[in-house]
């Protein structure tokens, strides 16, 4: 093809084909830290965008890494702006809602303790659980003392609720 007919635009990101992030068709709750986490990460990446601006003409992958950072920005943008806020009624501690803090024992009598968060704010090792995930949908809804099915691939799992905060 002749280059009359390439945008200039086209040629500086030639080669750069990042694929977007994929974002959920659930409706995107998030807690008032869920919502700074998602506020603290697009400012980190506008601030590592600006960076890579300036390397741009010193380093051949800079474009490649702002191609990257804009795919992230546009991510957590569609987040920000689909984000349902929803603050935990700390004086609830009947009934499991999203943003609790749950503790259950399980079938041998060892305690866990889960807080059910937004899926951008879900992360096992903190045990905070997405409230799409199978044991927030066994535990959303349920009462002190309720026993609950938890359906995981090795196996189901009785849980019961010990406490809620």
């Amino acid at each position: 093809m002749s280059r009359a007919f390439v945008k200039e635009n086209d040629l500086e990101h030639a080669g750069i084909d990042v694929p977007e992030r994929p974002v959920s068709a659930h409706p995107n709750y998030v807690t008032p830290a869920g919502l700074q986490l998602l506020e603290a990460e697009a400012d980190r990446l506008e601030n590592e965008r600006l960076a890579q601006k300036q390397l741009q003409l010193t380093e051949p992958l800079a474009r490649q890494k702002i191609a990257m950072i804009d795919r992230d920005l546009r991510y957590i943008a569609a987040r920000l702006a689909s984000a349902i806020l929803v603050e935990h009624d700390a004086s609830e501690k009947t009934t499991v809602l999203f943003g609790a803090k749950v503790t259950v024992e399980d079938e041998e009598g060892a305690l866990q303790t889960f807080t059910i968060v937004g899926e951008d704010e879900a992360d096992m090792a903190s045990n905070k659980v997405s409230y799409i995930s199978p044991i927030a949908k066994a535990l959303i809804g349920r009462k002190v003392g309720d026993t609950v099915e938890w359906q995981r691939p090795i196996g189901n799992m009785q849980l019961t609720i010990t406490a809620i905060e």
